[in-house]
């Protein structure tokens, strides 16, 4: 098994020994299944990239790495999950943009992209958990601290991100490959306008249909309810949520907080009295576009920066 798991690890990281050479720029993306892509779909139409770079239609999964220079190694590192409703990636604006920012304040970005809706879950989830034992597997190929391994996220992808650390240890979330002998937790996760109740007064149906499909029973849409997930092990979280957003209510940060609350995990919530869905770091939005310098110091405080 050791064997096995050290060819793999070299299988993945083969040729990507580039990317430390060069920082700050996104590298080539790295394939997060090598050796075959669990419950491919055969004949499976072409990946779109539509207007603004939105992505839909995946069928390969994959890390984006962008690097921050060698100097200001071993960084944090962060897996930028952009939104889109488990439909499609907001890989511009909720991906790249992101990254570019979190580069700017010492943070390696490695922004992902996931299957979504034609596969629903578990594929999501094992993307996202295949991605941060990737990471930690190898972390001197990237410069990053294995112990500082964050999650982000956006709207669906903010619910992506939260399975992530509720769900790290869920059996949906292995495939029998040889890196799942690596932790899939990760060590802190940001959570901006995040879907989290698939059921209920406050929930993003259309996440939820995506995810588990039209005919999934209350009892499915309640288990991938996140707030019903956290315990004690949750990692630290950092929300963020406009009061006007009428996409995704913002009572779904709330009771994501509030949960983690009585599991006595570490949170800050910063709830806007105004801020629409999908701002991403748009300027012009009021004091919600200020959230990044909120997160940055909350990484501060933490010792991620």
């Amino acid at each position: 098994m050791r064997i096995a798991f050290v060819l793999l690890c070299a299988t993945i990281l083969a040729g990507s020994g580039s990317l430390v050479q060069a920082q700050g720029k996104p590298q080539a993306a790295i394939p997060l299944w090598p050796e075959g892509v669990p419950g491919a779909i055969p004949g499976a139409a072409p990946e779109v990239v539509e207007s603004e770079g939105r992505i839909s239609n995946v069928h390969e999964p994959s890390l984006t790495p962008y690097l921050v220079p060698a100097g200001t190694r071993p960084a944090t590192a962060v897996i930028v999950c952009p939104g889109g409703g488990y439909n499609r990636l907001a890989a511009d604006h909720e991906g790249r943009a992101v990254a570019e920012w979190l580069n700017s304040i010492g943070v390696s970005a490695f922004v992902l992209k996931y299957r979504l809706r034609e596969y629903g879950h578990p594929a999501p989830l094992r993307d996202v958990l295949r991605a941060v034992r990737l990471l930690r597997s190898g972390p001197d190929r990237w410069g990053i601290a294995p112990d500082r391994i964050g999650v982000l996220g956006f709207s669906a992808g903010g619910h992506l991100a939260a399975s992530a650390g509720t769900m790290f240890d869920e059996a949906d979330g292995r495939t029998g490959a040889p890196l799942d002998a690596v932790s899939a937790r990760p060590d802190f996760m940001v959570l901006v306008y995040p879907v989290i109740r698939l059921i209920g007064p406050d929930a993003h149906t259309g996440s939820g249909k995506s995810l588990l499909g039209a005919n999934a029973t209350p009892e499915m849409l309640e288990r991938y309810s996140l707030d019903a997930r956290v315990t004690k092990d949750t990692p630290p979280a950092f929300l963020v949520h406009g009061g006007t957003d009428t996409a995704v209510p913002p009572e779904n940060s709330v009771l994501f907080y509030l949960a983690l609350r009585r599991a006595g995990v570490p949170a800050e919530m910063h709830l806007y009295r105004e801020g629409a869905h999908g701002i991403g770091l748009r300027p012009g939005n009021g004091p919600m576009s200020d959230w990044p310098k909120r997160c940055a110091e909350w990484m501060a405080a933490k010792g991620l920066l």
